[in-house]
């Protein structure tokens, strides 16, 4: 499965918003030490029932775009 997302880092309150066919997601996190992205994936994992490990970032690795995949 492929989730296209668009990250906001460093918000003051985390949120996952559905937009057509993308996640906007704000997460608290700053975007450096790749501590924003690890955070979204712990958020997706959550919200698809599935471990963190099975959450990729394909695509956006430094980008607020993302391309993410779940494995099964």
């Amino acid at each position: 499965m492929y989730i296209k997302v668009f990250v906001t880092p460093g918000a003051k309150h985390e949120r996952v918003e559905e937009k057509g066919e993308t996640l906007a997601i704000s997460v608290r996190e700053p975007a450096s030490g790749n501590r924003a992205n690890n955070r979204v994936r712990e958020i997706i994992a959550g919200r698809q029932r599935v471990s963190f490990g099975k959450v990729r970032i394909l695509t956006g690795h430094r980008s607020r775009d993302k391309m993410i995949s779940i494995t099964d």
